[in-house]
């Protein structure tokens, strides 16, 4: 029996830009603040496919080395062992590279061959040249300068993809994506779509983050599961937002007034 599609509500022409860009073999990149879909987006399309999906979580200690393989003892022997990025260029995996701009700089020298016309990955421990398998797809996702500090991808990259910008649902959009995900009544997800909007247009409060969608399902989970709708706003959105105490205060007395 075929798994379940994850929930994705499309808001664009995302959904047929993938399809094709796939059939045409470029690399796709997913551009956003967090917590708009990008992961959503990429479980459920890989799933319309059906195509196996590979995610990594790109961090600052991320490297090549963790992407392509290294060497292991195994017993009295040290055997070769594939990483997730030649497991899915041999299987013809979709691989999903989560914020790609936070990974070493070796990663993007480590992909760049798989991102143009060759579709190959050079293996240099094991000097071999790999052709990436028929179905292979890479993507990857980033964060551009939307919080300060965030790591930019140089456009000599970025140029190597097609790219599809992911911003927050409109307010009917999300309230019926909160509805499908979390089985909340209309009139409540509404409310939090609301506040959403609110805290999202407050410059003044110096937030470096914003209130995403994902914090707004988060909320309706426990608002849906009895935890009172105020507490549940309190720990899913306001808390996770900021650790400054006065600016917690103003955002728990505005949402206490629209909840």
């Amino acid at each position: 029996m075929k798994n379940q599609s994850p929930y994705y509500k499309a808001i664009g022409k995302e959904v047929e830009v993938f399809e094709q860009t796939y059939a045409s073999k470029i690399p796709f990149l997913l551009k956003g603040p967090t917590g708009t879909g990008k992961s959503r987006f990429i479980e459920f399309i890989a799933h319309k496919l059906n195509k196996k999906l590979i995610t990594i979580s790109c961090h600052e200690e991320t490297s090549s080395t963790d992407l392509i393989g290294r060497y292991i003892i195994k017993g009295a022997e040290t055997v070769w062992l594939d990483g997730p990025l030649t497991t899915a260029v041999k299987e013809g995996a979709i691989i999903y590279l989560d914020e790609i701009a936070e990974a070493r700089p070796d990663v993007i020298v480590a992909i760049h061959s798989l991102t143009d016309h060759r579709r190959e990955l050079f293996i240099d421990k094991l000097g071999e040249t790999i052709k990436a398998h028929e179905d292979f797809m890479l993507v990857a996702s980033f964060n551009p300068g939307y919080q300060k500090g965030f790591k930019e991808l140089k456009p000599s990259t970025r140029q190597r993809f097609i790219a599809v910008s992911f911003a927050y649902p409109k307010a009917t959009l999300e309230a019926e994506i909160l509805v499908n995900e979390t089985g909340i009544d209309a009139n409540t997800a509404k409310k939090l779509v609301n506040i959403a909007t609110k805290i999202r247009n407050l410059t003044e409060l110096g937030l470096t983050e914003t209130v995403s969608t994902r914090l707004l399902v988060d909320a309706a989970k426990l608002i849906h599961n009895g935890l009172p709708k105020r507490l549940s706003v309190e720990v899913a959105i306001v808390e996770p937002l900021t650790d400054d105490i006065e600016v917690i205060e103003a955002l728990k007395d505005l949402c206490n007034l629209m909840i």
